[in-house]
């Protein structure tokens, strides 16, 4: 049975880079990737694995690790990440980002660049950063965001995370965009915003977000499934 498409040997174990669009779920990703493996090489099983969530509306690089390879997802799990973050500041959502409508404005007249570098300034390096409700750690074997959308307040437990680097790259009120680099676990979506809106004494949620870089794999590198699919259609039939 043929197992390999072209460059690839899928069971002996693959690393691949995906460039997840904007709305899918990382198990959306996985999913089809194994399907459509699966499906083309007409085999009855295959492992397929991913080094790190992207929320659904995050986009950019996820590494996904098939066959023998899955051994290797806590490994490169626990790479340093870089991801451009864009935020609003002046507001805020029940999920600090753009899965919930806004429900709270603040003044934020006073923000300049000089205040919002200040405060990134105060964020960088290693601390304690509370989980935001709308996580997936897990209360009494249920995941964070489960009892927030059931209406209940899980209590969560500070973890503590490095932010090596944080740049502004743009700033234009009431949007600011960020490049930040970051240990495993950091919550940019919906904790480093939230905590600099509470600092600069306002509001901020999140916009847009994209991994651009996990360990040494850059989001360049990167293809789309629909890309991938071609690429492994046409390997297959020659």
């Amino acid at each position: 049975m043929e197992t390999s498409g072209g460059e690839y040997n899928f069971p002996e174990g693959e690393i691949l880079l995906f460039d997840k669009p904007y709305g899918w779920t990382s198990f959306d990703l996985v999913g089809k990737v194994r399907n459509f493996l699966t499906r083309e090489l007409k085999l009855k099983s295959l492992k397929v694995g991913h080094a790190g969530t992207l929320d659904p509306l995050a986009t950019g690089l996820m590494i996904l690790c098939t066959g023998k390879a899955t051994k290797k997802v806590e490994s490169l799990q626990a790479e340093e990440k870089e991801y451009v973050g864009t935020l609003k500041l002046g507001a805020t959502t029940p999920s600090f980002d753009m899965e919930t409508d806004e429900d709270s404005l603040y003044p934020a007249e006073h923000i300049t660049q000089e205040k919002l570098t200040e405060t990134l300034v105060k964020f960088t390096g290693t601390f304690d950063q509370l989980p935001p409700v709308f996580s997936a750690v897990k209360i009494n074997g249920k995941r964070a965001y489960e009892h927030a959308r059931a209406g209940r307040k899980p209590v969560l437990t500070p973890k503590t995370v490095t932010i090596s680097e944080m740049e502004l790259l743009s700033f234009e009120m009431p949007y600011a965009t960020l490049r930040i680099v970051c240990s495993k676990g950091t919550y940019i979506r919906r904790a480093l915003v939230r905590d600099i809106g509470k600092d600069l004494h306002s509001g901020a949620y999140l916009t847009a977000l994209r991994r651009t870089r996990s360990g040494n794999f850059f989001v360049e590198k990167a293809l789309t499934f629909e890309q991938f699919r071609d690429k492994l259609a046409s390997a297959t039939q020659k």
